[in-house]
């Protein structure tokens, strides 16, 4: 028995474009917190939605071009700090 309706065109295509905004704002959210869990995030909802033909390839690229940065920030962190975390030092 199917509790739920058959996937249709219409729904699939908006589950894409709400994969695509969603990978672009976790990218951008990612650059200030969380980058080492929010940065993949972005990159497999980015390359998902593109996978899937959204309309909106424009902003899964930006969503995962954000991942990638967000893990090339958490890198540099870690190599600048030797630590997980921003530190303000005042």
């Amino acid at each position: 028995m199917r509790l739920t309706a058959p996937p249709s065109a219409a729904t699939g295509r908006r589950d894409t474009e709400g994969m695509a905004v969603a990978s672009f704002v976790l990218g951008l959210v990612g650059l200030l917190v969380l980058n080492l869990v929010l940065g993949p995030l972005a990159i497999v909802l980015a390359c998902i939605a593109l996978k899937r033909d959204t309309p909106r390839r424009f902003r899964a690229r930006l969503g995962l071009g954000l991942g990638i940065a967000d893990l090339v920030v958490f890198a540099v962190i870690v190599s600048l700090h030797g630590g997980m975390s921003w530190q303000i030092t005042g």
